[in-house]
C-alpha cells in the first residue's frame, strides 16, 4: 500500500532505511526459521549489526554509538518490522537499555558499557517483570542490600528479552523496601562476572518464537555499589516512569509498520489468488475488508508519526505515549486477524508470514505495560 511520507523523515533517514533494508534481506530473513527452531537469532548477528553501525543508533558518538536520534531507531524498527522480523531484540538493547545508560550513568559507566552494547560485544537485558508481578513495578519483590562496597542480590524475573545472551542486565530491585516505589533502585549486572546468577528457560511463546524470552534467577549475586544507576538509591521507580514514553513508543512504531507489511502481503495475496473464476481482489468484501485495513493503517500512521515528531522535540508525555502504544498495537492485532481471514486455510498455515504476524501481534497489547494499565494511564489524565 501507498504511505504518506513521515514528516520527520530526512535524506539521511533514507539512506539509513536503504542500509536497514539491505541488511535485513541479507542477513535476517534467510534465518527465520532455523531462529524460531533455536529460540534465538546468531550471536554472530549482533556483532555484524555492530559492524554496520546499526547497534545504538541514537547514542552519541562519543559513546560508541551513531550519534543518531530517535527518529533513527524508528527506520530500523520499521524495517525490522516489513520483513518479518521478530526475533531480533534490539529495540530493547539500543532503544531501553542503552538509553537507561545514557540517561542515569555516570561517565564512567557510559564509556565502559556504552561502546560495548554499540558494537555488539555485549547484549542488554533490563529485568522488571516478576512471576505474579506482571506490571505491578511497585511491588517488586527482588531485594538488594548494601553489603559494603556491594549489593546482595536476591530474587527472579520472567518474560526477559534477550534473556538467554544477555551480557548487561539492569536490574529493578528494591533496596528499602519500607519505602515502597521510592525504594526501588536499578543495578547493572554484568552476567559473566556476577556469580549465583543463573538463566532459566527460554519461554515458550505463542508467537515471537524466535526472540530468547528467558526466565532469570539471582541467588546472592553481589554487584558492585558502583553498577547503581543514579548518584543515590530510590530514584529506580523515577527513573522507569521518564523511559517508559519511548519504550510505549518503540512499540507503537514498530505496530503501525507491522500494520503496513500486514496489508502490502495481503494485497498481493488477493490480486495473485483466484476463487470461483476470479481473483479475490475481485469480490466485493475482500475489496472493503482491504479499504478497512488501509485506513486503519493511515490513520494509525498519521498519529505515530505526530508522536514521533513530539518525542523528538522533547514533548512527548505519558498519556500520549500511553494512547499510541495501545491504540497501535489494538489496531495491529485487528488488521492482522482480518488479513488472515482473507488468506483463508494458507493464513492458518505458520509457513505463511501473515500466520506468523498474526501470533506475534497478540502480545504487543501485553508488553510494554498492558493496555489495561494504558487506559488507566489516560484516564488519570482527564
Amino acid at each position: 500500500m501507498q504511505t504518506r511520507r513521515s514528516p520527520w523523515l530526512t535524506d539521511d533517514l533514507d539512506q539509513l532505511r536503504d542500509l536497514a533494508r539491505t541488511f535485513f534481506e541479507r542477513e535476517s530473513v534467510p534465518h527465520h526459521a532455523r531462529w524460531a527452531a533455536q529460540q534465538q537469532v546468531d550471536r554472530e548477528f549482533w556483532r555484524k549489526a555492530g559492524e554496520v553501525g546499526l547497534l545504538c543508533l541514537s547514542v552519541p558518538e562519543e559513546y560508541g554509538g551513531g550519534g543518531g536520534t530517535f527518529a533513527h531507531e524508528a527506520v530500523l524498527l520499521e524495517e525490522q518490522a516489513r520483513v518479518g522480523d521478530s526475533a531480533w531484540g534490539n529495540s530493547v538493547h539500543s532503544g531501553i537499555v542503552a538509553h537507561y545508560l545514557l540517561a542515569y550513568g555516570t561517565e564512567e559507566q557510559k564509556h565502559r558499557w556504552l561502546p560495548k552494547l554499540a558494537s555488539g560485544e555485549y547484549v542488554g537485558a533490563i529485568a522488571m517483570t516478576e512471576p505474579g508481578g506482571g506490571s505491578d513495578l511497585q511491588n517488586t519483590r527482588t531485594r538488594a542490600v548494601r553489603d559494603g562496597d556491594e549489593y546482595v542480590l536476591n530474587g527472579s524475573k520472567t518474560f526477559i528479552t534477550n534473556g538467554a545472551q544477555a551480557d548487561l542486565v539492569i536490574v529493578v530491585a528494591k533496596t528499602d523496601p519500607a519505602q515502597g516505589a521510592a525504594g526501588i533502585s536499578l543495578l547493572v549486572v554484568e552476567t559473566a562476572a556476577a556469580h549465583g546468577f543463573r538463566r532459566g528457560r527460554v519461554l515458550d511463546k505463542i508467537g515471537l518464537k524466535g526472540q530468547d524470552t528467558a526466565e532469570m534467577f539471582f541467588d546472592d549475586v553481589r554487584v558492585p555499589a558502583a553498577n547503581l544507576l543514579g548518584s543515590v538509591e530510590g530514584q529506580g521507580f523515577a527513573q522507569l516512569m521518564r523511559q517508559l514514553p519511548q519504550e510505549r513508543l518503540i512499540i507503537a512504531v514498530a505496530s503501525v509498520a507491522g500494520i503496513e507489511a500486514a496489508v502490502d502481503l495481503t494485497v498481493a495475496y488477493a490480486k495473485d489468488r483466484t476463487a470461483f473464476g476470479r481473483e479475490l481482489i475481485k469480490f466485493q468484501n475482500t475489496r472493503f475488508k482491504l479499504a478497512e485495513c488501509a485506513t486503519e493503517a493511515r490513520v494509525t500512521r498519521a498519529f505515530v508519526d505526530e508522536c514521533v515528531t513530539e518525542h523528538l522535540a522533547g514533548r512527548l508525555d505519558v498519556p500520549t505515549a500511553a494512547m499510541a502504544k495501545w491504540w497501535a498495537t489494538e489496531r495491529l492485532s485487528r488488521v492482522v486477524d482480518e488479513c488472515v481471514q482473507l488468506f483463508g486455510g494458507y493464513g492458518y498455515m505458520t509457513e505463511y508470514p501473515i500466520a506468523r504476524a498474526w501470533a506475534d501481534a497478540r502480545v504487543q497489547k501485553i508488553y510494554g505495560g498492558t493496555n489495561e494499565i494504558m487506559k488507566e494511564i489516560i484516564a488519570r489524565s482527564l
